[in-house]
């Protein structure tokens, strides 16, 4: 708190020299237009209106200034101020575009204004990020980001890995609600609709101190898409095709407004086959497997995901409701699943490449959320509330281990194809206080959540568990000048988990003393552990005209989860098994992010290292001991705690050669060790290694009827990983090149967005060390063709009279 309390009273005897720049913007209706981008041109400061319209400089030299106001779908307005108009409010009116159809080109710096503002490091993308590099998930489609890398599970899954950290170490957050899932294994997918995303935002770096426990290593901020304009309905349909799995897909989006009330739908269908990979047979543990026509066999998938937004939007009160609900259901590699090398029906499988064969997966995620927001004078309140249920089956023929019974009883409750069910329900809420006053930005926010996660299945790994978390924290912006902007944070966290006894259901001999009795062992005993966590940040950003830094140091935590207290059964897609550590303590994690940007005219360069030390890493330590019995004789791994140390980071490099030509860098650089426990010495499980992007984009002026035009060209070097941690195999190096092209075309004044790539365009046959399925050899997805075509359409439009 006295670091917070210090920039209040640090702040304060400079008030009286400054001059405040107050506002609102209105539509031509004379209402509140929330999202206008204003711009002071003359010192390129930039804020965007609240949900009231309002906007606020806090602190301006007193002098004459060119503000710049723009809105999608709006005529840009430019006015000139004088010293007179400081300190008293301004109202400013924008008026619609004469065709809502016609191309519009608006200067939105709102990226830049919030990079500035931002101490650690963020990348913004939007939509059009997503059309042009369209992956087989939006954790995949985010990959070309630098310090970003998944874990793949195939052509339709796969989980985020920022700077070489994943699974809890990762949140992700879905308007405003942590979205939660089944996070922690490393074959379950992330259940996030690409299509139904507006803007991203990628924090790299610990950010504990606004986001709690999980944000050790980045937040995914999935922002919602904006309300459409007031009195309009219209819509985009969307077509997506691809070659390797042979996708066939489609998201259809419809939105209407009237003066305050909106809505905002859409549904989304994909429909996958088995994917193929630039090889014809592989090696699961020495067992060797023929893929059929380059198949995977069962890997094909159906997804579909319904969404529905409406809302409330007044001048003070701004109040939405967002309920999505995706569902998929794929497939598993059918030859790396526990024993199954050796009995799987291949005529079965090879018959067609888009059934869905057991081993399979089905996951239903279900979510309701409300943002609320309420403007009343310098205060901003903000709430969220949101509940999730996330509904996990997983499918297998059953395959007795150790003393299960050979053949399944039919006197079980549990299905015989069940193998396991996760069935998890969450309730979030979050409360913001945003308090602007002098120099300072004041946010003070409280968090808490409770998760209710029961099992099912006649196997075991994880036991059930319920558990509760609430933190509260106070975050400080305090402007000292036009380039210059300090940070300040402080958080407390407490957390309870309580988790479930679980007893086999069948029965295993247990000698004690000498005698042999049949019983059934209990995996997991009822346990309860209460933590308490205190964090804090500190940063700053620099701006000059060509030149800016931003610096954070700060300390994060994580709360272990059940899978490290009480996993006991075998992971059958690692053939292992996992031991939990109920005496487990909480990770922490020490930071330092530094990031230099220079910009000129036509180049720009950004260099962003870090260090990163943990006292006391989780992590699943591979033993010499095998487990009997259901164990099945797996090796056992056993989660343990230990120091490491971790650093690296990204440069991003940019030349305009030509007024069409431009040329972009984008490299990464990780390197970790564990300096204690079983393998110290060892590197991190899941570390890439270092690569390198680089970029050629021509984006010629064409005519009026083709707008928007690229073709750009993706050259990735990825070096060789031989820095391991058993039972890691090391990687070899590999060069990829990826094609993508589109434009914009008109036919009758109605735009169609045409996007095409071309992955792993010359067929490379290579492996990717984060890969789920790297440990059995296998390559990624060979040569696949990707097209999509946008379609908006406008139905109604209320055009005014134009006002001068």
């Amino acid at each position: 708190m006295c670091i917070t309390l210090g920039f209040v009273l640090i702040g304060q005897s400079s008030i009286a020299q400054q001059s405040r720049l107050t506002g609102k913007v209105l539509d031509h209706h004379g209402h509140a237009l929330p999202g206008a981008h204003v711009t002071l041109v003359n010192v390129q400061l930039s804020t965007v209106t609240d949900p009231s319209g309002q906007f606020s400089f806090q602190m301006v030299r007193a002098d004459d200034y060119t503000i710049k106001v723009s809105h999608v779908g709006y005529r840009e307005v430019v006015r000139q101020l004088s010293v007179s108009d400081l300190n008293a409010p301004l109202d400013i009116k924008i008026y619609p575009l004469n065709q809502a159809l016609d191309e519009v080109t608006v200067v939105d710096k709102h990226v830049e204004a919030r990079k500035q503002t931002e101490s650690l490091n963020v990348e913004i993308v939007d939509q059009r990020f997503i059309q042009r590099n369209l992956g087989g998930s939006l954790m995949s489609t985010l990959s070309r980001l630098p310090g970003v890398k998944t874990i793949g599970i195939g052509s339709g899954q796969s989980k985020p890995l920022i700077r070489g950290l994943g699974f809890n170490r990762v949140v992700v957050v879905d308007k405003g609600i942590k979205h939660e899932g089944q996070q922690w294994g490393a074959d379950h997918g992330l259940e996030i609709d690409q299509f139904a995303v507006g803007e991203i935002e990628l924090i790299k770096g610990a950010a504990s101190f606004i986001y709690g426990s999980d944000a050790i290593a980045g937040v995914v901020d999935l922002k919602p898409v904006p309300p459409p304009p007031p009195y309009t309905v219209g819509g985009s349909v969307d077509l997506i095709g691809k070659t390797n799995n042979q996708l066939w897909g489609n998201t259809v989006n419809i939105f209407g407004r009237s003066k305050r009330w909106f809505f905002d739908s859409r549904f989304t269908y994909q429909n996958y086959g088995d994917y193929r990979v630039p090889i014809d047979r592989i090696y699961v543990y020495d067992y060797a497997v023929d893929l059929y026509k380059n198949q995977l066999r069962n890997t094909a998938g159906r997804e579909t995901g319904l969404h529905f937004n409406t809302g409330y939007l007044g001048d003070r009160l701004r109040s939405i409701f967002y309920l999505s609900n995706t569902f998929s259901n794929s497939g598993f590699f059918a030859n790396a699943h526990g024993l199954e090398p050796r009995m799987v029906n291949t005529a079965l499988h090879d018959a067609s490449s888009r059934d869905i064969q057991m081993p399979s997966q089905q996951v239903n995620h279900f979510k309701i959320i409300n943002r609320t927001y309420y403007q009343t004078g310098d205060h901003m309140l903000e709430t969220e509330l949101g509940y999730q249920h996330n509904f996990r089956q997983e499918f297998s023929q059953y395959v007795n281990h150790g003393y299960m019974p050979p053949v399944y009883p039919d006197t079980m409750r549990i299905p015989a194809n069940l193998e396991r069910e996760y069935d998890k329900h969450v309730y979030s809420a979050n409360l913001r206080d945003r308090i602007s006053f002098g120099k300072h930005e004041l946010t003070i926010g409280l968090n808490g959540e409770h998760q209710d996660n029961a099992i099912n299945g006649w196997t075991f790994l994880v036991p059930g568990y319920k558990q509760t978390t609430a933190g509260g924290f106070v975050y400080n912006k305090m402007k000292l000048s036009e380039q210059l902007l300090l940070h300040g944070a402080i958080r407390y966290d407490h957390g309870s988990v309580r988790m479930f006894k679980y007893t086999d259901w069948f029965e295993s001999p247990v000698t004690e003393n000498g005698v042999t009795t049949l019983k059934k062992l209990v995996r997991a005993n009822d346990l309860t552990r209460n933590f308490n966590s205190f964090v804090w940040s500190l940063g700053l950003n620099y701006n000059a005209d060509q030149f800016s830094l931003k610096f954070n140091i700060g300390k994060s935590f994580r709360m272990p989860i059940t899978k490290e207290f009480g996993a006991n059964g075998v992971n059958y897609h690692y053939f292992s098994y996992e031991r939990g550590e109920p005496t487990l303590n909480p990770e922490r994690s020490y930071q330092a992010d530094l990031s230099v940007g220079w910009n000129k005219a036509k180049w720009s360069v950004q260099i962003s290292p870090f260090y990163n030390y943990f006292p006391n890493y989780i992590y699943l330590n591979p033993t010499p001991d095998h487990s009997p019995g259901a164990g099945g004789g797996n090796q056992i791994f056993q989660y343990a705690q230990s120091r490491v140390v971790r650093y690296g980071g990204e440069l991003q490099v940019k030349y305009q050669f030509l007024k069409h030509l431009s040329t972009e860098i984008l490299a990464e650089y990780l390197y970790a060790k564990q300096l204690s426990g079983a393998k110290k010495g060892f590197t991190l499980p899941f570390s890439p290694p270092p690569s390198a992007l680089f970029n050629v984009t021509w984006s010629p002026k064409l005519n009026t009827r083709l707008q928007g035009t690229y073709l750009s060209l993706d050259y990735r070097i990825t070096a060789a990983q031989n820095n391991i941690v058993p039972p890691e195999k090391k990687t070899a190096d590999y060069r990829v090149i990826n094609l993508q092209a589109g434009t914009k075309l008109h036919l009758y004044k109605q735009p169609v967005v045409i996007s095409l790539q071309a992955q792993n365009l010359l067929n490379t046959r290579y492996l990717n060390h984060t890969s789920f399925y790297r440990l059995i050899e296998l390559p990624e997805a060979g040569r696949n063709i990707i097209l999509s075509l946008k379609v908006p359409f406008l139905i109604k439009s209320s055009q005014p009279k134009q006002a001068i």
